[in-house]
């Protein structure tokens, strides 16, 4: 899915971002859109004639997003361990600054039953891209003896994957930001021990 959209479509997209990790799918509407980019409704729906065109595109950016960002947390990091602490401290500095406080993709998945399917399929391919990604760090940990898996590497990972979007939601539901941090770091303590 191509991604590449005009300048205020790009505002547009940025704007539903915020509303998705806020409030879900079903938590904005493009009368909300409309406040927020000041343009009227009707000017939304050339750029997206429907909600799900809108959200999938996000989420597809949001997947584009996140694959640009482990890449470069490979390339920047040879280490494993630094490698996952990198990605833990990114969703810690969002959560503290509110930036967003919660993927996007969380909060479609809990939706999933009552959203259209083609958003319910990309949510699942960003989290495979994420799972995926996780098992190779993983891996790579336990060959070079930074981590001690218990289980499979993908085993691990989707578990470790579950521990951080939990996180998120807890650090949500407890209104603070540092249970998202100590939750992780205890998960990342299980792995190194």
């Amino acid at each position: 899915m191509s991604t590449e959209l005009s300048p205020r479509a790009s505002e547009i997209a940025a704007h539903t971002k915020i509303l998705l990790a806020a409030g879900g799918y079903n938590g904005f509407s493009y009368a909300d859109l409309s406040e927020r980019v000041h343009i009227g409704k009707a000017s939304i729906h050339h750029h997206f004639p429907s909600k799900a065109d809108l959200v999938l595109t996000v989420v597809a950016m949001h997947r584009e997003q996140f694959r640009a960002g482990v890449t470069a947390l490979d390339q920047k990091l040879g280490d494993p361990l630094a490698r996952l602490q990198g990605y833990v401290d990114y969703w810690s500095q969002c959560i503290r600054d509110g930036s967003p406080s919660m993927c996007i993709c969380t909060m479609l998945a809990a939706e999933a039953p009552i959203i259209p399917q083609e958003i319910t399929d990309e949510v699942r391919r960003y989290f495979e891209d994420l799972i995926g990604w996780l098992a190779r760090v993983l891996e790579e940990g336990a060959t070079a003896g930074q981590f001690h898996l218990r289980e499979s590497a993908l085993s691990e990972a989707r578990a470790f994957m579950s521990i951080v979007h939990g996180a998120m939601l807890t650090a949500r539901a407890m209104g603070n930001p540092e249970a998202f941090k100590s939750i992780c770091q205890a998960a990342m303590a299980r792995l190194k021990s």
